[in-house]
Parts: structure tokens; sequence; C-alpha cells
């Protein structure tokens, strides 16, 4: 799938797993997800579900941080393989999931930093940019993911859920390239078979466009509604 459909699937798989994580503890981690933990772990699953197309050099989130993440995309791109590869595999979603876990329980600093990241590169693929200036786009990104992930902060999110959500944000990439007919090789390196659907779509092709992308955007709306207590906005009669 292109970047904003799987950033997207990002943002709709977290809002979806909410009521069930909402209370329980999943390898050690208690959630108690309130609207920040919400709002932040569906930017963080949005920017994670693009992380393994960093082995694509035209990638969006290969282009998103310009040198830094092209230099870090052609590594990853020969230590796994080339596309869609050893990147694409459930071994590299515990992989991230496990560094991300231990940022956040070595430093505070490096999760915020961390989130920032991801946050600029949810932005980044679920389209809010300017192809026609990179240049005012980048500004424009990087305010507005400075903006939010203040916010974030000075409303006292608790992030160690942290690498669950990059782990579940890179199986969510997993499973939208499954539905496509290049499919992915989920075993690699035990197993080079690409798992892929009977009812694979061309990536970009008329049902990712006309169907797919929709459905998602239509189902954040949904999930929005049901999950945030819009009600203490509305004045008191």
């Amino acid at each position: 799938m292109m970047g904003h459909s799987h950033a997207l699937s990002g943002v709709v798989g977290w809002m979806a797993v909410v009521p069930l994580l909402q209370g329980a503890e999943v390898f050690g981690v208690s959630f108690d997800l309130g609207s920040g933990e919400i709002i932040a772990g569906a930017l963080v699953c949005a920017g994670a579900a693009l992380i393994p197309d960093l082995d694509h050099k035209n990638a969006t989130i290969t282009q998103t941080y310009g040198f830094v993440t092209q230099a870090l995309g052609g590594l990853l791109n020969w230590l796994f393989g080339g596309h869609r590869n050893g990147t694409h595999s459930l071994l590299f979603a515990l992989l991230m999931g496990a560094i991300t876990q231990g940022l956040a329980l070595w430093s505070d600093l490096a999760v915020q930093i961390f989130v920032f990241l991801l946050v600029g590169i949810a932005i980044n693929g679920l389209g809010f940019g300017m192809d026609k200036n990179r240049t005012a786009a980048g500004i424009i990104n990087a305010l507005a993911t400075a903006g939010i992930v203040l916010a974030l902060y000075t409303s006292g999110v608790d992030y160690t859920w942290m690498g669950l959500a990059v782990a579940f944000g890179c199986v969510l990439h997993f499973v939208g390239d499954c539905a496509t007919s290049m499919g992915c090789p989920l075993l690699w390196p035990f197993l080079k078979y690409r798992f892929s659907s009977p009812m694979a779509f061309e990536t970009d092709g008329k049902v990712e466009r006309n169907v797919v992308t929709p459905l998602l955007t239509i189902a954040i709306i949904l999930f929005s509604v049901y999950l945030f207590p819009w009600r203490d906005l509305l004045p008191e009669a």
C-alpha cells in the first residue's frame, strides 16, 4: 500500500484496540488510556506503520527527514535484503518494538525524541505537506509536530506502552501489504515465502484509492466519535 494508506491504518488500528486494551495488562504493561494516550498512540502507530518502508529509497518515510532517513533507509535496505524483504517480517516488528521499549525504560528524553520523529513521519504520511515547496512543508511539519508533542507532554501522557505500539504499527503495515499482490515475507529469514491475500489488489490502484483509503478515513471518524468524550466539550444547559 501507499504511505498515506499505511498511516491511516496505523490510526485506525490503534483506535480499534483501545477498548480491548483499556484496563488490561499485556507483557507486563498496564494500559490506562485517556484522551492523550489515544491521540499519542494513534500518531505513534501511524508513524510506526511507515517504518518498514524505510527500505525503499522513494518511500514517504525515507524522504521525511532528508539525508538522515535516506542514509538509514539505505542501511536497512542493505541489511535486510532490499525492499519488502527483512523489514517486512515479524522479526523486524519484534526488533523495533524491543528497541523502542528499551528507549522507554532508559530515558524519558529519548522517548520524547522518538515520539517527535514518529509524529513528524505520521503527519507527512497522512499527506499534510506541500510537494511543490518542500522547505516550507518541512518547516510547517516541524512546527506542527513540536506543538503536538509538547501538548502531549504537558498533558502527562504515559508512554510505557511505546514498544508495543511501535511493533503493532509495523504489523499493521504488513497486514496492508499482504493485501496487495506483492505480499510480505512474514517469516523471513526462516522462510522467504510471501504471504498475500487471495483477493489481493494493486498498490495505488483503484481499489486502494477508491475503497481502502475512504473506508479507513470513515473508520477514523467513527472511532473518534466513539472514543472521545465529546459531550464534555458541550456547554452545560
